[in-house]
């Protein structure tokens, strides 16, 4: 199984952190984000991983020159930001009809991968992605999904005010390659996996939960957060 990094992004949450350094390089405990995940995707023999670029190319690929884990990875630079979906789309020669294991370079998280490939491979009939959740502190600020009770996805509820619970989606996700086909559909290049394809495939989505660390460092709060309360 090979993966995608997503490391576009602007972090625009976080200046002036982020300024002189992209998000996906932001270090908690001295390490970057993008360290954590590589050491987790070599770890489960989750390779190559390919990673996007887009903000600050240089610096992510100087990063990843000096990291032991360079010859794992395959960068590819966006001109214009594709969105989730988009960039999956745009590199699917890459991973040559296999499923995708797809994370977000600036969320920091610890799971065993291996159960979480284990618990994808176990899906119910009919389901072609497998989603990571975690119990969130502030469930009005992000994605809760409700399940069935076999764990299977039947509703999204995007920062609403009194969810229905504090499971929340990780945005880490395994995907069938006929997700990829849906996308090919959509016919544009641009694509927010989030908006325009979870909510196509309620019923289709397994879970995985996370019941060790997942924390979105995407405002200087939750970074915060993450710098005191994280525990390697």
């Amino acid at each position: 199984m090979k993966a995608l990094l997503l490391s576009a992004g602007y972090g625009t949450r976080l200046r002036p952190l982020t300024y002189s350094t992209p998000k996906c390089l932001v270090t908690i405990k001295g390490k970057p984000l993008m360290a954590y995940w590589l050491e987790m995707f070599d770890k489960a023999n989750i390779t190559p991983v390919l990673i996007n670029l887009h903000y600050l190319p240089d610096v992510v690929t100087s990063y990843i020159a000096q990291s032991p884990y360079k010859g794992i990875i395959k960068t590819v630079y966006e001109k214009e930001l594709l969105g989730t979906g988009g960039t999956l789309l745009k590199n699917r020669s890459f991973f040559q009809g296999e499923p995708v294991f797809m994370a977000h370079g600036d969320n920091l998280s610890v799971f065993d991968m291996n159960q979480f490939i284990k618990t994808h491979n176990q899906r119910p009939d009919g389901c072609e992605v497998t989603m990571m959740t975690f119990e969130t502190d502030h469930p009005s600020s992000c994605g809760i999904v409700e399940l069935k009770k076999n764990g299977v996805v039947c509703g999204f509820h995007e920062k609403v005010q009194n969810p229905p619970g504090k499971l929340a989606n990780g945005a880490v996700y395994i995907i069938e390659p006929s997700v990829l086909d849906f996308l090919d559909s959509l016919g544009k290049e641009q694509i927010d996996f989030s908006t325009e394809v979870l909510s196509k495939y309620l019923g289709k989505i397994y879970t995985f939960h996370n019941d060790k660390y997942h924390r979105d460092i995407g405002t200087p709060e939750s970074y915060e957060k993450a710098i005191k309360g994280f525990l390697p």
